[in-house]
């Protein structure tokens, strides 16, 4: 298991350290407050039940990461850039970001 990053419809990030238990939790609301997070198979079972036009995909990763290996239809916003092209992202929708 590794690190995952998740951005919830709720506008808070989750970040899976790749241990049970050991999630941590960053908001761009509130940094201090602990979200829900989800395991990798909640993540695929989320991405294999719901259609691509429902849900925001992000690589976090950098470009040669990306360009390495990716999930198809994953958009790429470096972690570095994000705060800067969340207006990139479908508000209505929830974000899955890896």
């Amino acid at each position: 298991m590794g690190f995952g990053l998740y951005l919830l419809d709720t506008g808070y990030w989750v970040l899976g350290t790749g241990y049970p238990g050991k999630e941590l939790s960053l908001s761009i609301l509130n940094h201090f407050q602990s979200v829900p997070t989800m395991t990798a198979d909640e993540v695929r079972l989320f991405l294999e039940e719901h259609d691509p036009e429902e849900y925001n995909l992000v690589d976090v990763r950098q470009p040669g990461e990306y360009e390495a290996e990716h999930i198809p239809g994953t958009k790429l916003i470096p972690l570095g850039e994000l705060e800067d092209r969340l207006g990139e992202l479908d508000s209505a929708k929830p974000t899955v970001a890896y």
